[in-house]
C-alpha cells in the first residue's frame, strides 16, 4: 500500500477503532497528532508504534513542536524558546546564535525521534516584517540573511537527530495583518519585492536540500489570484521550476479560514493537488476528511509517493537512551543557559 495525500488527526490517546479504519484508507498517508493526543512519553510511543503498525510503508506521524506558542508536547519534553531568541542571540553573537539554534532543533527531533514520530513542521522561514500577529516570534529575524542562516543550522540540527524539516509558510506569510487560520490574507507586494527579501531563507534551505516544504494559505497578486497553497504558479512555476525544489509539498491545513474561500473540502483538495501539493494536512474536521475520502476516487501520484516516503524519520533512540547521552545532557545545558523556567536570557 503507498502512503495517500491526506494527513488527519485523531481524537486521543489511543487510535479507536473508527479511526483505525480510517486511517487503513489507501489515500490517507499521514496523522498529524496535538496535545490532546498526549499524556506521557510511554504513552506517546505507543500511540506512534501503533499508528506505524497499521500498514506498510508505516503512516508518517507529524507534530507542530516549533518551541515557544507552538509546541504540543510539554510535559517531560524539553521547553522550547520562540525562534526570535535565536535572532536576539545571533545578533549579538553569529556564531552563538548558529550554534544555539542547531543544538536546539536537535533536542527538538531527537527527542521526538526517541517517542518515534517522523516529521515536526519546522523550521518557520517567514521574516518578521513586525505586522503579522500569527507569526510574530515564530520568525527567527526580520532580516532574510540571518533567518536563512538560522534556518540553515535549524535544518542541520534536525538532520542530525535523523528528521527531515519542513520550510514554512513558502513564500512567506510574515508581511501580512491577517491570521489564515480566521481569513485569507492578501499580500499586495511586487513580486520581485516577495524575491528580494522573503524567498531568501527559502532558497538558501533549498540548496541544502530541504526535504518538504509547507504552503501559506496567503494570496499574492502580482504572481495569482489563488493562495499560494492552492496555485500552481506558485508551487510548480516558482517553487519547482525556477527555485529547483524536488522535496515534499504539504499544503497547510485545508480546515482553515485561508482555503475555505475556494470552495468545499473536496474542491479545495482536487485544487491543492491539481496545484502540486503531495499532502493535504486536514485537522479537526471529520466531516471534511470523509468528504475528500469519498470524493478523490483512486487517486495515486508515483513522484508524490517518491517524495513522502524519504520523509520517514531514522536513527532511531530511546527516550532513556537519549536521556542518558552526553549529547542530549550537553545541549540541554547550553539551552537552560538562555532559556530556563520560560524565561529568555541574554549573556552578558
Amino acid at each position: 500500500m503507498s502512503l495517500g495525500p491526506l494527513m488527519l488527526d485523531i481524537g486521543g490517546a489511543q487510535i479507536s477503532a473508527e479511526e483505525r479504519e480510517i486511517l487503513l484508507h489507501p489515500l490517507v498517508g499521514g496523522v498529524i497528532l496535538f496535545t490532546r493526543n498526549y499524556a506521557h512519553p510511554e504513552q506517546l510511543a505507543a500511540l506512534v508504534s501503533a499508528i506505524h503498525g497499521l500498514r506498510s510503508p508505516p503512516l508518517l506521524v507529524a507534530v507542530d513542536q516549533e518551541g515557544g506558542r507552538i509546541q504540543r508536547f510539554r510535559e517531560d519534553f524539553t521547553p522550547l524558546p520562540p525562534a526570535r531568541l535565536f535572532g536576539q542571540v545571533y545578533d549579538r553573537d553569529i556564531s552563538a546564535g548558529r550554534r544555539l539554534a542547531e543544538d536546539t532543533a536537535w533536542i527538538m527531533a531527537a527527542e521526538l525521534r526517541a517517542v518515534g514520530l517522523d516529521l515536526s513542521f519546522a523550521p518557520v522561514l517567514d521574516l518578521d516584517h513586525g505586522v503579522s500577529s500569527v507569526i510574530g516570534d515564530r520568525a527567527f529575524h526580520r532580516g532574510a540573511e540571518a533567518t536563512g542562516e538560522l534556518g540553515r543550522a535549524w535544518l542541520l540540527g534536525m538532520r542530525r537527530a535523523g528528521m527531515a524539516a519542513t520550510g514554512k509558510h513558502f513564500p512567506g506569510h510574515g508581511a501580512v495583518q491577517g491570521d489564515s487560520h480566521h481569513m485569507l490574507p492578501v499580500d499586495n507586494r511586487p513580486l520581485e519585492e516577495i524575491r528580494r527579501h522573503d524567498l531568501k531563507p527559502f532558497e538558501r534551505l533549498i540548496r541544502l536540500e530541504l526535504p518538504a516544504m509547507m504552503m501559506a494559505h496567503v494570496e499574492y497578486p502580482a504572481m495569482d489570484a489563488l493562495p499560494a497553497s492552492l496555485s500552481r504558479r506558485w508551487i510548480v512555476r516558482e517553487l519547482r521550476e525556477r527555485l529547483g525544489f524536488n522535496g515534499a509539498v504539504f499544503c497547510d491545513d485545508l480546515s482553515m479560514r485561508g482555503a475555505a474561500s475556494t470552495g468545499d473540502y473536496m474542491t479545495r483538495a482536487h485544487m491543492a493537488l491539481e496545484a502540486g501539493c503531495d499532502m493535504l494536512p486536514v485537522c479537526n474536521n471529520r466531516a471534511g476528511v470523509m468528504a475528500i475520502l469519498q470524493g478523490l476516487g483512486n487517486y495515486a501520484n508515483p513522484m508524490s509517493q517518491w517524495r513522502l516516503v524519504r520523509l520517514h524519520g531514522r536513527e532511531d533512540i530511546s527516550w532513556e537512551e537519549l536521556h542518558a547521552s552526553r549529547e542530549w545532557r550537553e545541549a540541554r545545558a547550553a539551552l537552560e543557559s538562555h532559556y530556563a523556567g520560560g524565561e529568555f536570557r541574554l549573556e552578558t
